[in-house]
C-alpha cells in the first residue's frame, strides 16, 4: 500500500492570511476601505510573485509598497516591512490543530506547500502545533504557486508513487494549478465562493476533513 499524503497550503487554509493582512492594513491606513485595500493588495502580490527568486519578506514588502503607490497612500520605509514582521503572529483557524492530529491519527502524512520563506513558515507551524512530514516553500520550488514547482519539488522528496491530496483555500494559487497536474484536492472554501474548477471534495472549514480524505483515498 502505498504511503497517503495531504499536502496543504498554509496561508489562507490553515493561518488567517486576510485577517493578518488585513490588520495590518487597517493599522496603516484606518481611514481607508481597508476591504477594498486587501482586494486590492491580492492583485498586487502575484505579479510580484512572478519573479520567483525574490523571499516572500521582499514580496510583502514590494507588494505593500506597490499597493500604497496606486493608491496614493503615505508608507514610511520602516512600515514596508510590517506584513512579514507580523505574519508569524498571525491566528490560527481554530478547527486546523485537532484536525491535523486527526489525520495523523488515521496515517496520513502531512506535507505543506506554502508561498512563503523558511523560517517564516517554520514560526506558523509552530503555532499550530502539530508536527509535519514535510514541507515545501518558494525557496525550495524556485517559484510562486500557481507555478507547479511546489508540486514538483514535493515528489522529488516523497516519490512518485506515493497517493497525494492537495487541500487548499485558494482557486488561483492551488485548486487551478492541482487541476492542471492531475492531482485530486479538496477545496476549503472559507470565502462562500463559486467556482467550476475540478475537485474531489469541497469543505467549508477543515472540519471533517479526516473522513473527506479517507472517503477519496
Amino acid at each position: 500500500m502505498s504511503e497517503r499524503w495531504a499536502t496543504l497550503d498554509c496561508f489562507g487554509t490553515l493561518i488567517d492570511w486576510n485577517g493578518g493582512i488585513r490588520s495590518e492594513l487597517a493599522r496603516l491606513w484606518p481611514d481607508a476601505d481597508v476591504d477594498a485595500l486587501l482586494e486590492r493588495y491580492h492583485e498586487v502580490e502575484p505579479r510580484v510573485q512572478l519573479d520567483g527568486s525574490l523571499p516572500y519578506r521582499v514580496v510583502l514588502a514590494q507588494s505593500l509598497r506597490l499597493l500604497a503607490e496606486s493608491e496614493g497612500l503615505k508608507l514610511s520605509r520602516e512600515d514596508e516591512t510590517v506584513l512579514a514582521g507580523s505574519l508569524p503572529k498571525w491566528p490560527v483557524f481554530p478547527e486546523v490543530p485537532g484536525e491535523l492530529t486527526r489525520l495523523r491519527e488515521r496515517g496520513w502524512r502531512l506535507g505543506i506547500l506554502s508561498n512563503t520563506d523558511r523560517d517564516l513558515l517554520a514560526a506558523s507551524l509552530e503555532r499550530i502545533g502539530v508536527p509535519v512530514d514535510a514541507a515545501v516553500t518558494a525557496a525550495d520550488a524556485g517559484s510562486y504557486k500557481p507555478a507547479h514547482g511546489h508540486w514538483r519539488r514535493f515528489r522529488e522528496r516523497a516519490g512518485e508513487d506515493v497517493e497525494q491530496i492537495h487541500v487548499a483555500a485558494s482557486l488561483f494559487h492551488d485548486i487551478a494549478p492541482a487541476a492542471e497536474l492531475g492531482i485530486p484536492s479538496v477545496w476549503v472554501n472559507r470565502l462562500d465562493e463559486q467556482s467550476d474548477l475540478p475537485r474531489a471534495a469541497e469543505l467549508r472549514d477543515l472540519n471533517g476533513l479526516t473522513e473527506t480524505l479517507d472517503s477519496i483515498a
